[in-house]
């Protein structure tokens, strides 16, 4: 059975979004962040299904007005998620139950400008990284910030971390984190010592091209998967990360998003700026959480790959760029330029 597809439109682009956590359930609740609008905002929305109701569509629960363009979002737990601007802030935010059983987003805490230029100009903040309590911020300043959502202060903070923009970031470790620049470079920092250099640096590939996304495989950390502006889909295994182990080439324009199924590591999902939504499946049955090693790990094989993996186009090819997806269980979420938020259902695992 093909999965379903329900769209709707919500009259503003949507730059990224995020299922909302819940351990127990299915999640209905996911929250969506804007660009590319005099005043955005972050949003938070409920997608009840409804068994006598083909298509399924969400209804707005909360919205927050946000200052600049929704960069990045990740959620610490199932109440509290962070936010970056492009106006160069943070915000921790708080979804609030009320006593009427009403929800609202408020904003906890706001790191305010914490990257900025030289001349005293706001950079753009382009990405968060998350771990249990840590936050990660890095921008177009080159600077990385080490938050927590425990503290209004800055914990650590890299101003030269870079001298040109940081585009990606991903936690390796509770205390180590793998950036990419503008220029193609890959760079790993121990964010608790008080050695602010990398201590590890490598290239995407010898052509300086750009990463637009980093993930990391649930169960084998040291194994990354990178997106780039070509839309090629790079791996590496961490322990001997000289040369790249594969490259894929993938979509027609830059990779926005990749994600790996939490439970089912065997399936990666991928969305491109060409407006292409990806599920690639490896053509083995499908490995369970924590039975999967090197010989099975289909991203660690350097011959022949592609050969391994079957790719299906979850819906078909959009005009605009897909920004982001994001996965619960067998239903898949994108948002995109073309000002609407699609829902893929039954998804095969």
């Amino acid at each position: 059975m093909s999965p379903k597809v329900c769209g709707t439109f919500v009259s503003e682009k949507i730059n990224k979004i995020r299922w909302k956590p819940d351990p127990f359930n299915n999640s209905n609740f996911f929250i969506t962040g804007s660009v590319d609008n005099d005043e955005n905002n972050v949003k938070l929305w409920n997608l009840r299904e409804n068994e006598e109701e083909e298509d399924i569509y969400p209804y707005l629960v909360s919205s927050y007005t946000y200052c600049g363009d929704v960069s990045d979002a990740k959620f610490l737990n199932a109440d509290y998620f962070v936010t970056s601007s492009s106006s160069g802030s943070v915000h921790l935010m708080k979804i609030h139950t009320l006593v009427d059983d009403d929800v609202e987003i408020r904003n906890e805490t706001l790191w305010k400008k914490i990257h900025h230029f030289k001349n005293g100009d706001n950079a753009p903040c382009t990405a968060l990284a998350v771990y249990e309590k840590d936050i990660v911020s890095i921008g177009e300043d080159g600077a990385i910030n080490l938050l927590t959502a425990q503290s209004k202060n800055i914990i650590q903070r890299i101003g030269d971390a870079d001298s040109c923009s940081i585009h990606c970031v991903i936690f390796l470790k509770h205390n180590e984190i793998l950036t990419s620049n503008l220029r193609g470079q890959m760079k790993v920092y121990d964010i608790r010592s008080s050695n602010t250099a990398p201590s590890n640096t490598f290239m995407l590939s010898g052509d300086q091209v750009t990463p637009t996304c980093l993930t990391y495989h649930p169960t084998q950390r040291h194994l990354i998967v990178a997106g780039d502006e070509l839309g090629s889909l790079t791996t590496w295994d961490l322990r001997q990360n000289t040369y790249p182990i594969n490259v894929l080439n993938a979509h027609e324009g830059p990779i926005s998003e990749i994600q790996f199924h939490p439970d089912h590591p065997d399936h990666l999902f991928s969305c491109s700026y060409s407006g292409e939504l990806w599920h690639w499946s490896t053509k083995a049955r499908s490995i369970p959480i924590g039975l999967e090693n090197n010989e099975t790990n289909v991203w660690l094989m350097s011959d022949n790959v592609k050969s391994k993996l079957e790719v299906f186009t979850l819906m078909p090819t959009l005009g605009k760029p897909i920004n982001s997806l994001d996965l619960n269980r067998n239903k898949v979420l994108c948002g995109c330029d073309n000002e609407a938020i699609y829902f893929i259902n039954g998804i095969e695992l």
